[in-house]
């Protein structure tokens, strides 16, 4: 009898050991935490901000303001900005600047040069549509009068060109031309060697 009861005693012992030692080996693998990795995450954080710092170089627009301005300089620009939005940028119209001859509704480009002239001042070269060092036609800025000095292009086409400039904005390439209707392929390789933009 009394070696059935330390037999009994024995397993009851062992039974207590063993539920202890399961229930605390749960607790510490409940308790215990995966690791983070957090290079991986500043990697992934770095990668999105230079994904957005590359997307937000691609629109900026670097433009030259020249003139009468408060200050003339170099600005940079977003790719929706007008020349209003630069002429602001550059804090104004000085007293004397002679507004009418500036389309402030016309959208930006890059590597624009932006000229207001003062009151009675003929135009420069920087605001003429013609660049005298190759005498070729700055189509972005050459009024109905110098595109009509093109080859082959006639008072009404002129007219035409100017007012889809004013209504789209600068052209970015020569090719820009073609959607012009009475302008073909022919017609903008004649006019390739005479024409600059920007």
């Amino acid at each position: 009898m009394l070696n059935l009861l330390k037999k009994s005693s024995f397993f009851l012992l062992a039974g207590l050991a063993v539920f202890f030692f399961v229930v605390f080996t749960k607790k510490q693998d409940s308790s215990a935490e995966l690791p983070i990795d957090t290079k991986d995450t500043d990697e992934l954080f770095q990668d999105d901000t230079n994904s957005e710092s590359t997307v937000d170089n691609e629109q900026s627009l670097v433009v030259d303001v020249k003139g009468a301005v408060q200050s003339p300089g170099v600005y940079t620009v977003e790719q929706d900005d007008r020349i209003h939005d630069v002429i602001e940028l550059a804090g104004g119209f000085s007293k004397n600047a002679d507004q009418s001859q500036v389309n402030l509704a016309q959208l930006v480009q890059d590597e624009m040069i932006i000229a207001v002239p003062e009151q009675g001042e003929q135009e420069t070269n920087i605001s003429s549509g013609i660049n005298d060092s190759n005498d070729k036609i700055r189509i972005n800025y050459a009024s109905v009068q110098e595109i009509e000095q093109l080859p082959g292009i006639g008072p009404s086409k002129a007219e035409t060109i100017f007012q889809y400039r004013e209504e789209n904005g600068l052209f970015r390439e020569l090719e820009d031309l073609l959607n012009i209707s009475g302008i073909g392929e022919k017609t903008i390789e004649s006019l390739r060697d005479y024409i600059q933009i920007p």
